[in-house]
């Protein structure tokens, strides 16, 4: 079941290297109102209504850390990598989602990520290096359809959508111009049962055609930087 969209509710990225992910509205006030009431003998006292944004929060299964690299050569991959922040809250979800640039804003080189706290997005990571990724290559889409499919992409995740929704450890959006690509990474590539189940659902649930969508191995990934993978599975 996708998570329905909420109030927001202010968040603040912690890390300042992330300003180039922000978009320029980052914060909303909200005033308190009321109204007299009298009371029997007669005394007036306001009632204060509670601001709208103070409202009952909905916790997620797991609580989540959206990442942002910006490519430069100098860096290690892990240093290229800027935590923005973490959320475990449907609302803050969709404050945080409010208040960054979409992926097609973003500079071309960049990534997003959104991986369960504690995973770094990372291949060697240990919560990855057993694992693998279901591919999906964006091909010629508009800004409307790459947006749309990776904000469909977090609802799943978040959602907890999958019958082996432990065995999910995040999702990455790479852009590369010509090349975009989504990936949903898995904890254990030999899992074949979970494997192929997040597969189909991945595939049914954001409507693409049999065959589209492939699943490699984080290892092979290692082994063969800059060389085509083989995929192990495909769905």
């Amino acid at each position: 079941m996708l998570v329905a969209k909420q109030t927001q509710v202010q968040m603040r990225a912690e890390d300042s290297e992330t300003d180039d992910v922000l978009t320029d509205s980052r914060s909303r006030s909200t005033s308190s109102s009321g109204e007299l009431k009298s009371l029997s003998d007669g005394t007036e006292v306001q009632q204060m209504q509670a601001p709208k944004d103070i409202q009952l929060k909905h916790p997620l299964e797991h609580t989540w850390t959206l990442w942002y690299l910006e490519n430069d050569r100098s860096k290690s991959w892990e240093d290229m990598q800027n935590e923005i922040t973490s959320f475990d809250m449907v609302e803050d979800f969709w404050s945080l989602y409010n208040h960054i640039k979409p992926p097609s804003e973003i500079k071309i080189g960049s990534d997003y990520s959104l991986f369960k706290k504690g995973i770094l997005p990372m291949w060697e990571d240990q919560g990855n290096k057993c694992g693998g990724r279901w591919v999906i290559n964006m091909g010629r889409c508009t800004k409307l359809e790459l947006d749309k499919l990776w904000l469909d992409v977090l609802l799943i995740l978040i959602g907890e959508t999958f019958e082996h929704s432990t065995e999910i450890c995040g999702a990455v959006i790479n852009l590369r111009g010509k090349t975009n690509k989504i990936s949903i990474w898995t904890a254990n590539g030999h899992n074949e049962v979970a494997v192929i189940e997040i597969g189909r659902k991945l595939r049914d649930l954001l409507g693409f055609q049999a065959h589209q969508l492939q699943y490699q191995l984080h290892k092979d990934l290692m082994t063969k930087q800059g060389s085509p993978v083989k995929a192990v599975y495909v769905v």
